[in-house]
C-alpha cells in the first residue's frame, strides 16, 4: 500500500490516497470521454480531504447519483463519487460501489505511462 499526495492544477485542492495503484480506469461515457480523466477507485477511508468539500463545486448529471467534486480556480476533477448501478447493472447482479474514484492524473509522482488502462463502456449503459 503507497500513499500518493493529490492536488488539482492549482493547488487549491489538496488531498492524500492510500492505495496500490495496480490499474486506472478510462471511460468512454460523454462526460469522461471530454475530461480525459484515468481513475482509479478507492475505498471512502483511503481518501484524506487536506482541503474541505465544502470548497470545491460538484456536478452531477443524468441520475444525480454520481459527484463530480471539482476546482472552482482551476476547473480539475480530483475525485468523484461513482454513480449507483442502473436497474439492468442490478438485474446482472453488478453492486454498489462505496467509496471514492480518484483522477490518477492527479497524483503527484506517477508515471501514468506504466500503469495498466482498464477501459470502460459507460457509453454503453442506459
Amino acid at each position: 500500500m503507497n500513499t500518493f499526495q493529490g492536488s488539482c492544477h492549482c493547488g487549491a485542492c489538496r488531498f492524500e490516497v492510500d492505495t496500490d495503484l495496480d490499474h486506472v480506469r478510462s471511460c468512454n461515457c460523454s462526460v469522461c470521454r471530454r475530461r480525459g480523466a484515468l481513475i482509479h477507485r478507492v475505498p471512502k477511508s483511503a481518501l484524506r480531504m487536506l482541503t474541505p468539500l465544502v470548497n470545491l463545486t460538484v456536478y452531477e448529471w443524468n441520475s444525480r447519483t454520481a459527484k463530480d467534486y471539482f476546482c472552482p480556480n482551476c476547473g480539475i476533477m480530483p475525485f468523484r463519487i461513482p454513480s449507483a448501478p442502473t436497474a439492468e447493472e442490478i438485474a446482472q447482479g453488478k453492486l454498489p460501489f462505496e467509496g471514492w474514484a480518484i483522477n490518477a492524473c492527479c497524483l503527484e509522482g506517477v508515471d501514468l505511462s506504466k500503469v495498466p488502462i482498464r477501459l470502460v463502456n459507460g457509453a454503453g449503459l442506459s
